[in-house]
């Protein structure tokens, strides 16, 4: 009859322990059962953050808001900082009971109750967890395998459900992606006794790692209908219908380290944060570190200060960066480089982690491939004049020397100089950069032409009272308009030659 009874579940294959009550027969071997039964069992995680699934809340004269339940990773400690989860609530742990005794600490697999302060009962409530501040996740979408009890009503595609998980109740609702085992076809509906991939939206926050276990019961009538496993916590919003979606699946059901790999790829060039090898893919820290020194070693991921990028990610970026530069130095040869700041949004874009465009750059530049600071360019790069550009150059440079101090603008030195305007543009862009032509607002003007300026200026600091200079005095001095005098006289106090005191300037 028990058999019978038990027959399809979990316990189909337990071992039947004949015992009496009335007179002990049997209790002996129940002992030696539950022992054998007691050691087999995995031993809970006691390193990494605590879990305390709250399951009761209530207050005690003398001692204040109390919370009780079993902590399933992990170890608390009187005066310990926590965070209840949802909602951020934060706690300290004022004293600690196991099993009506009080302790210092407690661990992993204990039924614990724990004194807390910072906190009225109302603030806290069951189905929320304990834990550390930043060590777990909250999240209302993730994926998972179901699997579908044997006795259960077929699962629809959309069904909504109720989601349980430590001592949290939440409804959602499920899409089914693909089956686990079998062609990856879409799904309609999950046959009772069959296992799917599936996406869960929740209704209301819960904290969920990888690796966690759930329930899953029919929303009415509220019967136990199945249950399963957490694969991934916070996966983006990518179609889960397609075959990509039913390979990422698949990747996420394998290893742990093909799973955690899947999530590195994912994220792209936002990288993947170091932190969530423990609050989203479920790793120890230790675990989190041996898998991060492995995979580096590997060369499967790249580390970058506190994010993980994906080794293909970052390479298939350095060969954009060196694209970029080529194409640059093809359309502009006698442009130095490509401004970083550029080369980060054209090549990167805007989403992408600053850690990851400094590494790249920083492993081109040691392997010799590019070089600059402010400007990257192949290492290859030179600025080189053609002869036509050559004469340009110096018919240029020549005719803001003639200027002096009222130079033209860029057009009308060209014509001037009989030189084209796209040839007068770039080659002006070259004397800039050299210093041979200084920008003064948006007037260009020979280096020797200011030169000659400041060193006339400063030595009329010893002329008596020609140590005072105004706009007027100025423009007599030197024949030039006040489109000129203006920005020059500007230019002289930015160099420290004169400061402005009132209408005029003083020469320092």
């Amino acid at each position: 009859d028990a058999r019978e009874l038990v027959a399809g579940s979990l316990l189909a294959d337990a071992p039947i322990v004949p015992v009496s009550s009335k007179t002990g027969l049997g209790l002996d071997e129940l002992r030696d059962a539950l022992q054998r039964l007691a050691a087999a069992v995995p031993a809970r995680r006691s390193e990494g953050a605590p879990r305390l699934p709250i399951d009761r809340v209530f207050s005690m004269r003398g001692f204040g808001t109390v919370v009780t339940g079993t902590l399933t990773a992990g170890e608390l400690r009187e005066n310990q900082e926590l965070v209840a989860l949802p909602g951020g609530r934060p706690v300290k742990v004022r004293g600690l009971q196991v099993h009506g005794a009080s302790q210092r600490s407690a661990g992993a697999g204990r039924r614990v109750a724990v004194n807390v302060g910072g906190a009225d009962v109302a603030d806290l409530s069951r189905g929320q967890t304990l834990s550390e501040p930043g060590a777990l996740d909250v999240t209302r979408r993730f994926d998972a395998t179901v699997d579908l009890l044997a006795d259960a009503r077929p699962l629809k595609h959309g069904a909504r459900v109720r989601f349980h998980h430590g001592t949290s109740e939440v409804l959602g609702r499920i899409a089914l992606a693909a089956r686990t085992h079998g062609a990856a076809a879409v799904m309609t509906e999950l046959t009772p006794g069959a296992s799917a991939a599936a996406r869960i939206r929740l209704e209301a926050p819960a904290v969920l790692t990888r690796g966690d276990r759930f329930i899953i019961r029919a929303y009415s009538p509220a019967v136990t209908i199945g249950g399963g496993r957490v694969l991934d916590p916070a996966p983006t919003r990518t179609a889960i219908r397609t075959p990509a979606g039913a390979r990422r699946f698949r990747r996420l059901d394998a290893s742990d380290d093909e799973a955690v790999l899947a999530m590195i790829e994912e994220r792209g060039v936002q990288g993947f944060a170091r932190a969530a090898l423990t609050s989203r893919a479920g790793l120890t820290p230790a675990a989190a570190t041996t898998f991060v020194d492995r995979m580096v070693a590997a060369g499967a991921i790249v580390a970058g200060g506190d994010l993980l990028f994906a080794a293909p990610v970052v390479s298939g970026l350095g060969d954009r960066l060196t694209a970029a530069l080529a194409a640059h130095h093809r359309a502009s040869p006698l442009s130095q480089g490509l401004p970083r700041e550029e080369a980060r949004e054209r090549v990167f874009g805007r989403l992408a982690a600053p850690a990851l465009f400094d590494h790249v750059v920083a492993a081109l530049e040691a392997s010799r491939t590019i070089r600059g600071r402010d400007r990257l360019a192949l290492a290859g790069h030179t600025v080189s004049l053609s002869p036509d550009e050559a004469r340009a150059e110096a018919a240029l440079e020549r005719v803001y020397r003639d200027a002096g101090l009222a130079p033209p603008d860029l057009p009308a030195a060209a014509s001037a100089a009989e030189v084209a305007a796209p040839v007068a543009e770039r080659v002006s862009k070259l004397l800039l950069r050299n210093r041979r032509l200084i920008k003064v607002d948006a007037l260009l003007f020979h280096a020797d032409a200011l030169a000659r300026l400041k060193d006339e200026i400063a030595a009329l600091k010893t002329a008596g009272p020609a140590a005072r200079l105004d706009v007027a005095a100025f423009k007599d001095r030197y024949g030039v308009s006040r489109k000129y005098a203006i920005p020059l006289l500007e230019w002289l106090d930015r160099e420290r030659v004169t400061r402005r005191v009132g209408e005029s300037r003083v020469i320092l």
